[in-house]
């Protein structure tokens, strides 16, 4: 490459594109469309970017396959940023594993790392963990590297693993200190802050507190008996009965578990459950129905029995019932969860992360958008929505991903 187009790659990584634009701006050969479209993702045009670099991986020959490759990542990347989810993942695995075939090791190391974040953003985290666990670290410039460590933070953070969290966090401000480039710093500040920030509320005794990763890590470790709608699952140490696809279970459980060690009034369960306000025949004989589903369910770790007044959990060798709850109930929480990140979603991509149909997700939205929690701009394919505001959701890694009421 000539001095000019070594000079922009320069700029571009320490964060300059500024720079690298007055020595490129005018050239249309393939290193410096390329360029040109890594500078203008950089200052946020994504549209013009992702034409740049398609004209640049067409301009590239046969014979420049790391090349192409490199420009396939770098428009991969930028489907991510836009949350074209699909397009994303589709781009990376081939590009990856032709930089890796040619001994790229650098640049198939950032798309490894690019995969796994996006795993890791869906929620599916055995495969972003395996990911960052075969990936080749050592290869990664320390721009990369901040990415990297934030990511395994994240898988940390999602399996409740505390101390793990915060040794990734600290070699991500190390690495990004290292780098010099200011907007890799905001984003391992705005990470710190949001591992800081309360992971959870602690439901216990009638008694209700906020407690830290830390605090869910050692909550998990023990004896009692959790009720955990963070994740919707309960559970006993190692033995976990997921209840994601059963949300009137879930529900009842969670009653049963904040009234522990009294009963929950029939009423309540019917109000928590079913939304009903009166209580009729038809109501009554769908909560016992329920109830007996829900005995089935978690036989393993707990009983229902009847009271005089309704329903009461009784634990197996455990003295402790607790529900960890998110940080702010609310409805459809985890699309609020997912928007918190600043970024603007299409309902595809807020489909695809939670598991759902783009019909389920639509629904949230609209719902939403009513009381001005999420806007939407754009129309058709193009329509994206964003959160002006979402207080008590930090980051959508403390809230992992599960499926949401229809």
């Amino acid at each position: 490459m000539d001095s000019l187009i070594n000079s922009a790659g320069r700029a571009l990584s320490v964060g300059d594109p500024l720079a690298a634009l007055k020595r490129i701006a005018l050239r249309d050969d393939a290193p410096a469309l390329a360029l040109r479209g890594v500078a203008m993702a950089q200052l946020g045009d994504l549209p013009r970017a992702r034409e740049l670099l398609r004209r640049a991986a067409r301009a590239f020959g046969k014979n420049e396959q790391i090349s192409r490759a490199r420009c396939i990542v770098a428009e991969a990347e930028i489907a991510f940023v836009s949350r074209d989810l699909n397009q994303s993942l589709r781009l990376l695995g081939p590009a990856q594993a032709t930089l890796k075939r040619l001994g790229d090791r650098v640049n198939a190391a950032h798309a490894g790392y690019l995969d796994a974040r996006q795993h890791l953003l869906i929620g599916r985290l055995d495969e972003a963990e395996r990911m960052i666990r075969e990936l080749d670290a050592d290869a990664l410039p320390p721009a990369s590297r901040v990415g990297f460590e934030l990511v395994a933070a994240g898988v940390a953070i999602r399996r409740v693993r505390a101390s793990d969290a915060r040794a990734s966090l600290e070699r991500a401000a190390h690495y990004a200190s290292e780098t010099a480039i200011p907007a890799l710093g905001v984003e391992v500040d705005r990470a710190m802050r949001a591992f800081s920030a309360p992971a959870g509320r602690l439901i216990s005794n009638h008694e209700e507190r906020e407690i830290g990763l830390a605090e869910v890590e050692a909550l998990l470790a023990t004896d009692a008996l959790i009720v955990d709608a963070c994740r919707n699952v309960i559970s006993r140490r190692e033995t976990p009965v997921s209840l994601a696809t059963r949300p009137v279970l879930l529900a009842l459980v969670r009653a049963l578990a904040e009234a522990w060690p009294e009963d929950a009034s029939r009423e309540t369960l019917l109000e928590r459950a079913f939304r009903a306000r009166q209580s009729d025949d038809s109501h009554r004989a769908r909560l016992r129905v329920e109830i007996a589903r829900l005995r089935k369910e978690i036989e393993l770790l707990a009983d229902v029995v009847a009271t005089k007044d309704g329903f009461m959990l009784i634990p197996h060798g455990a003295d402790k019932v607790a529900v960890l709850a998110p940080p702010a109930d609310s409805d459809h929480a985890e699309v609020l969860a997912l928007l918190a990140d600043g970024e603007a979603w299409s309902s595809s991509a807020l489909a695809l992360a939670l598991g759902v149909s783009s019909r389920t997700v639509l629904r949230a939205l609209d719902k939403l958008a009513e009381t001005g929690r999420v806007e939407s701009f754009g129309r058709g394919r193009a329509c994206r929505w964003m959160a002006p505001q979402v207080p008590g959701f930090p980051t959508s890694l403390l809230l992992p991903a599960s499926t949401i009421a229809g």
